[in-house]
């Protein structure tokens, strides 16, 4: 190259032709060429092994996938193919139904449970299942209601609730109709999760949530709403402890009145209530906390006592109202001051006896008898 260049003229040659030249291999000595040859050797192999391990991975993800779907579908396959009866399996809400409204076995029950599904997905579906559950709720009594709620209760208290999420198609079927059993007045405070207290779930309860769970105009319609067109079986009062729009309603008149108007007027509406003279005699904190809780729960069932069109309810033995008072610090709820059906007076026990009765063997501490109640105011005055 040397010669040829020295042999041209000097505009002939191009610069960059010696950095762009491919190296010499001839040239190159013999351990580096080995030192090449044992790198190539080495990544060869790193990616070997890496390739290896990537498919023990996917081998060990597919064992263990793959048996379940397998013994599934080869079940259904053996059923199609042999015209087996199949296996008895424990119910399932998960089911496809036949077109003559039977419930025929879902082979995908499992599946379908784990996804959400359960049943199906058209709204035919969803409205057969809630058919169903509002004929169920239809036929329950009043004191059956009572006793679910009383049990709800217990398991919410001793840590064993079972309340469990609608699936998808359940909530589905609640699209068309509500039909709870229960209408609670409780109060708005976040402690008292009324559907969790009762380990109750999604449309099983028609609750109205309002600050010291007292009757107005809205709570009022809205409990009359759901005797009415809901047609539930219970209706309750419910209390709880530490309720601080009773204790502010204790609170002197002046202080009262400094709170905005609204405000203002529903703890004066609930001080009308309670019998601070009396309620003043209880020296313990939490026994005079508890009582006026209870005396106020007490008013609010006993105003709706006056309503006629929920006491023809009662009268006919559709409908039971009940006071209640869930303890924060155990979870507890005591019932008390129920109103059903009325009873023949006992006019051997005095008036006040007669007002409430003891009834501990429906789980409900006392009775309320408004028209025994009425004779009662008569014969004080």
């Amino acid at each position: 190259r040397a010669a040829a260049a020295a042999d041209s003229p000097p505009a002939l040659v191009a610069p960059s032709i010696e950095r762009c030249a491919m190296p010499d291999m001839s040239s190159t000595s013999p351990a580096a060429v080995a030192a090449l040859a044992v790198s190539s050797i080495a990544l060869g192999g790193v990616l070997a092994l890496l390739a290896y391990v990537a498919s023990g991975r996917g081998a060990q993800e597919s064992a263990s996938r793959g048996p379940r779907r397998s013994v599934k579908f080869a079940a259904v396959d053996d059923e199609d193919e042999d015209n087996e009866e199949p296996a008895k399996k424990p119910k399932r809400s998960g089911s496809i139904r036949r077109a003559e409204g039977q419930l025929a076995p879902n082979p995908f029950a499992d599946t379908e449970e784990c996804l959400g599904i359960n049943c199906g997905f058209s709204m035919e579906e969803a409205r057969l299942l809630a058919e169903e559950g509002h004929a169920a709720a239809k036929n329950k009594t009043p004191p059956e209601v009572l006793s679910d709620l009383q049990k709800g209760n217990a398991r919410f208290w001793t840590g064993s609730a079972v309340r469990v999420d609608k699936t998808p198609f359940q909530r589905r079927a609640l699209i068309s109709k509500q039909y709870p059993s229960v209408a609670i007045l409780g109060c708005s405070d976040s402690r008292v999760p009324t559907e969790i207290v009762f380990d109750q779930g999604l449309g099983d309860m028609f609750v109205i949530r309002v600050a010291g769970n007292c009757l107005g105009t809205t709570t009022s319609a809205s409990l009359q709403y759901a005797v009415h067109h809901l047609k539930v079986k219970v209706v309750m009062v419910l209390g709880h402890e530490g309720c601080g729009a009773v204790k502010a309603a204790q609170l002197p008149p002046d202080a009262i009145n400094k709170e905005p108007a609204c405000l203002g007027g529903l703890l004066n509406g609930l001080r009308e209530g309670l019998n601070l003279e009396r309620l003043n005699k209880v020296r313990d904190a939490k026994a005079h906390d508890r009582e006026a809780v209870v005396t106020n729960v007490k008013r609010q069932v006993e105003s709706l006592t006056s309503d006629e069109c929920i006491m023809s309810k009662v009268g006919s033995g559709e409908l039971l109202i009940v006071g209640a008072f869930y303890e924060i610090s155990s979870g507890i709820v005591d019932f008390f001051h129920e109103v059903s059906e009325e009873l023949e007076p006992n006019t051997n026990l005095s008036p006040i006896s007669r007002t409430l009765e003891r009834r501990p063997s429906r789980g409900v501490l006392t009775r309320f008898n408004s028209r025994i109640a009425a004779e009662s105011d008569e014969e004080a005055s």
